[in-house]
């Protein structure tokens, strides 16, 4: 096995991993972090309607100009994100990291989030 289909692997298995452990429910939605190399994007899910209560992104109008795929993008991200959660009525989430290791932008998104006032 190469050194590629070895990552791949290990990420796949971290997402089942993570995804079995975190759900969301009507009183403590889940907020799905996703990463790409340029930019980072975070939504509050209501696993029980099967549907999107907040999103946020770095292609966001208010973030576009000035960031990019970087820590402050991120924190800017959680900020973002959390006051969105907050005018929506939703104080407590289960933070989903997907298959992205907690370190870097996905922790920035998440300390900047607690910082805003959302509760994980």
């Amino acid at each position: 096995m190469d050194h590629n289909s070895r990552k791949l692997q290990q990420r796949l298995r971290r997402r089942h991993r993570v995804g079995n452990k975190v759900r969301g429910n009507a009183s403590r939605p889940r907020l799905c972090v996703y990463r790409s190399l340029k930019h980072m994007y975070a939504q509050v899910i209501d696993d029980v309607q099967c549907k999107t209560l907040v999103s946020v992104s770095t292609l966001d109008s208010g973030l576009k100009d000035t960031y990019g795929g970087n820590i402050k993008a991120a924190e800017a991200v959680g900020k973002a994100v959390a006051e969105k959660a907050l005018a929506a009525g939703v104080k407590q989430v289960c933070f989903d990291r997907r298959e992205f290791k907690y370190h870097g932008r996905v922790s920035a998104l998440a300390t900047a989030a607690r910082a805003a006032g959302l509760e994980f």
